[in-house]
């Protein structure tokens, strides 16, 4: 048995607000995410509501999904909206160039789009198109979606069966400009960014929270560029600002971009170099705050992570433009490890966004036919719903030191945790990374009297354990025992390879 960790939390005291936006989705036309997963049109023999999978709905609600992100992704850069509206018979067929060069025939639109956020109770993010758009078009859309009275775009919203405007809030400016949005300098897109936000107006009180396109992992000179642009517009004709956020983009890849390996068939060395590409996300959050705190102390710019997850190679015989991967228990330990550095970095960071929600990377649910699967990483978003919303504790580790790896040339914790408190109760999440070994944590809990507590864990037999058609469960929540608190403090028996929650209720 191991020498325990010791980690003080006091109760009462608290930190920033964790978002609820931190558990936020991407869906993308890409592969089976839109078509097949999220819809299936109304005339499906699988159960639907207007084309919209009720399993899948269904599912997503009871992770509380706060946002969801669309059209993509690079396929933003390409969609062109009014291919997208109107009657589904004469919407123009358009090619998808990005993702498997199949025929995208826009049955699933701005509308499509409207419904399921709203059948999901969840808050649009929609990202526009900068690559090969234009600002007229952009405005065009902005308009047509939030605007009502008699104007050309409610008019022509109107025409396409809906009366009143929505209600659109997050708002991005492009995806991956200085990639598949269009190889740009981060020069050339700030100033760009600023011609885009200008004609985004703000219609019948809707009030836009814009994005800028930020980052790819760690080009600084990207972020600081961004930070030192995209600044107040600083005339009477508008006094709000161009920009509310800047986005950051990283996946998980134990190998790197060129040489994914297996989701499901690894080695013990690989599985540690996948924590380690984990672990790394703590530090771009950092290293990427620091530069926009020299520019915005006062933290009014947000940072949105709107893509991150993991990136293996597909599954074998599946189109590789689909990016169809299976989903383990190893996904489900950088999910978690992910989430505790999203929570300790709440100050800054307002949203984040996994790639993606339905059969495409890092997926919550896998889908073949009628039949639907949660994935070890749903698991985690379902366990982790207490921090939505909740006030950060900060933890402190104290004493023995916590256990590490060597990998490669970073030493790694092999121990994550944070918690939070909100409406009397505390949440406790942490995670073993250990292949073999369990690890004791004792919590020292000040400033509150636990009066309750419920514990639950996720693991497996195996690291590469993974949910099937036929065997859905493999991995699930079970109920996990924990000791009474003791002169206020709390010792955990993490068991390797593991996610555990503790709810404590406070008095």
């Amino acid at each position: 048995m191991s020498t325990p960790t010791r980690a003080v939390i006091n109760l009462d005291v608290t930190g920033p607000t964790i978002s609820r936006h931190l558990y936020g989705h991407f869906a993308e036309h890409l592969g089976a995410c839109i078509y097949g997963g999220f819809f299936v049109g109304a005339d499906s023999d699988i159960p639907n509501v207007r084309g919209m999978r009720t399993d899948v709905v269904e599912a997503l609600k009871a992770i509380d999904i706060p946002n969801l992100r669309w059209p993509g992704g690079c396929f933003a850069d390409e969609y062109h909206w009014r291919d997208g509206v109107g009657p589904v018979e004469q919407r123009p067929t358009v090619v998808n160039t990005h993702w498997g060069n199949v025929v995208e025939d826009n049955s699933f639109g701005t509308h499509e789009f409207m419904d399921l956020v709203d059948q999901l109770g969840c808050e649009p993010y929609i990202c526009g198109n900068v690559g090969s758009g234009t600002v007229r078009e952009m405005a065009d859309w902005v308009e047509y979606l939030t605007r009502s009275g008699e104007a050309p775009m409610s008019e022509l919203r109107r025409a396409n069966g809906r009366d009143e405007p929505w209600q659109v809030k997050y708002w991005g400016i492009g995806n991956e400009s200085w990639g598949c949005g269009g190889n740009m300098r981060a020069e050339y897109y700030a100033d760009l960014a600023r011609q885009y936000s200008t004609y985004c107006r703000e219609h019948d009180g809707n009030q836009l929270y814009k994005i800028a396109g930020g980052a790819n992992v760690d080009d600084y000179h990207w972020t600081e560029t961004l930070m030192k642009t995209l600044g107040d517009l600083g005339c009477g004709c508008n006094p709000r600002h161009f920009f509310d956020a800047i986005s950051l983009h990283y996946y998980t890849m134990p190998t790197g971009f060129e040489d994914k390996l297996s989701a499901t068939e690894f080695d013990d060395a690989t599985y540690y170099l996948t924590m380690a590409a984990a672990w790394r996300i703590d530090e771009l959050l950092t290293r990427h705050g620091n530069v926009m705190d020299v520019y915005d102390p006062a933290k009014r710019i947000g940072l949105v992570l709107d893509e991150w997850g993991t990136w293996f190679a597909v599954e074998p015989g599946t189109n590789p433009g689909f990016l169809y991967q299976q989903n383990t228990m190893r996904d489900a330990l950088v999910a978690s490890v992910h989430f505790d550095s999203f929570h300790r970095h709440a100050d800054r960071l307002v949203m984040a966004n996994i790639a993606q929600t339905v059969n495409v990377l890092q997926a919550m649910l896998l889908t073949d036919g009628d039949t639907l699967i949660k994935t070890p990483t749903y698991h985690v978003f379902e366990m982790n719903k207490g921090h939505h919303d909740a006030d950060l504790l900060p933890l402190n580790w104290t004493g023995q030191a916590l256990p590490t790896r060597t990998v490669g040339n970073r030493e790694i914790a092999l121990v994550s945790a944070s918690a939070s408190t909100k409406n009397g109760t505390a949440m406790v999440s942490l995670t073993n990374l250990d292949l073999e070994a369990a690890h004791l944590v004792t919590l020292d809990l000040r400033g509150h009297r636990v009066t309750g507590i419920t514990g639950r864990i996720l693991t497996a037999g195996a690291v590469n354990a993974h949910n099937t058609a036929d065997q859905p469960d493999i991995v699930a929540p079970q109920p996990f025992d924990v000791p009474a608190v003791t002169d206020g403090t709390l010792t955990v028996d993490l068991p390797a390879h593991s996610f555990v929650t503790l709810e404590l209720t406070l008095g």
